[in-house]
């Protein structure tokens, strides 16, 4: 099992990178700069809520809490970058 500093490092990495997509996708012409926004304010609230996960895990359920636990962020991190290339026309 990982260590949890290590995934908090990772959910910082995951939505610091996620912040900066958003950011750059501001600067393009055709993007709505206020949903955009809107969008970038969301994920400093998205990283409090995985942080506060990793530091209250299931006690006796830890393997199936951290699977859960990834697939939860996976999902997540999808919706916001899915999000994001709609509003710049790239949605599939």
């Amino acid at each position: 099992m990982a260590k949890r500093r290590d995934l908090k490092e990772y959910v910082n990495f995951i939505m610091e990178h996620l912040h900066f997509y958003c950011e750059v996708c501001s600067y393009l012409p055709e993007v709505d700069k206020v949903k955009i926004q809107e969008l970038m304010d969301e994920i400093p609230g998205i990283r409090t809520e995985f942080i506060s996960r990793i530091n209250h895990t299931e006690p006796g359920n830890v393997k199936n809490f951290y699977k859960k636990f990834h697939a939860d962020l996976r999902d997540k991190v999808k919706e916001i970058s899915d999000r994001a290339d709609s509003l710049i026309g790239k949605a599939e």
